[in-house]
């Protein structure tokens, strides 16, 4: 059975069987997201072999009318313990630990979940962000207490510098971890990042063809000819919007050249189909300018004809005109 993370108690006085309602949850659980499926899944096993492995909780004692009761609150297990009222448990294993503070069950908590290896990323970075605020401790000890290194803990941290929508496209798995690497190195061009990452969720780009693009981008910026006018700009754009993919214009001493992203032969074919119909409409607006100008030839509309493929479905579209 797939339970929670692999926390093994070490001081306990012994396991004991709790009425399940007389657990309240931890109010420091870092976890927000729990699959439904996957809850489902636990609890079926449960119903079948029981709960393999005891909850942990703290206890404390409050005073009632008729004399004192002693109320639970969870430090770790809360899938199986979801799991279990699922499976119409009315008792649940736990072990007890005792002079436990709040912080020490918030630590619990999160390194738990973090442990676990099914933690969406977001939540991950929240809970670890909350333990180095919590405990005032560096990101190297933050590692040691994980079990982690300090880079895996850094680069963690780092998703929530991207914006909101982003972090939640990680949640919703609309897009991998993988992929928010590229676009927290376009964090200082927000405009760019944004169309990374549209292009991310509506071309589906694998990561390494969205590393690609933010290296590029980041070359096209550091080009020591890279210094565009403010007419240069705008026609990016411009061609950007009109062909519905990233155009750059790259400039040098003697000149330059313009570069369009595309991601597979039909979207080649579409870009030609285009830049075609554009030109098409720009001869009929001079035949309405000049109605007596007499069409010596009619090109037919070019076929894409690209080079081998380079890697992950990009191509070479230096081979073709228009």
């Amino acid at each position: 059975m797939k339970d929670d993370a692999a926390y093994v108690p070490t001081k306990y006085d012994s396991i004991f069987w709790i009425d399940i309602d007389r657990i309240q949850p931890n109010p420091y659980q870092p976890r927000k997201e729990f699959s439904e499926e996957g809850l489902k899944s636990l609890a079926e096993s449960i119903r079948q072999y029981g709960v393999l492995q005891p909850l942990v909780v703290s206890r404390s004692d409050v005073e009632k009318p008729d004399g004192l009761e002693s109320v639970y609150e969870l430090i770790a297990g809360e899938r199986r313990l979801r799991a279990s009222r699922l499976a119409g448990l009315k008792q649940i294993p736990a072990v007890i630990r005792h002079g436990e503070n709040n912080l020490t069950k918030l630590e619990l908590a999160i390194i738990e979940n973090i442990q676990r290896e099914d933690l969406n990323a977001i939540d991950r970075a929240k809970a670890l962000r909350k333990l180095i605020e919590e405990f005032g401790i560096s990101h190297a000890e933050c590692a040691a207490k994980i079990g982690r290194s300090r880079e895996y803990v850094s680069n963690s941290l780092r998703l929530l510098s991207l914006p909101e929508h982003m972090q939640d496209a990680i949640v919703m798995k609309e897009i991998s971890e993988g992929h928010a690497r590229p676009l927290m190195t376009l964090n200082d061009r927000p405009e760019e990042r944004e169309t990374l990452f549209k292009e991310i969720i509506l071309r589906k780009l694998n990561v390494r063809s969205a590393e690609r693009i933010a290296r590029s981008i980041a070359q096209e910026r550091s080009h020591k000819y890279n210094r565009k006018s403010a007419d240069m700009v705008a026609l990016e754009k411009s061609l950007t919007e009109t062909l519905g993919t990233r155009v750059i214009i790259e400039t040098n001493a003697e000149g330059g050249c313009l570069r369009i992203d595309f991601f597979s032969p039909d979207d080649l074919q579409q870009l030609v189909n285009a830049l075609a119909a554009e030109r098409e409409n720009k001869k009929a607006q001079a035949g309405k300018i000049f109605p007596n100008t007499t069409q010596l030839s009619e090109d037919p509309v070019p076929k894409a004809a690209p080079e081998e493929p380079l890697e992950d479905g990009l191509y070479s579209v230096s081979n073709f005109t228009v």
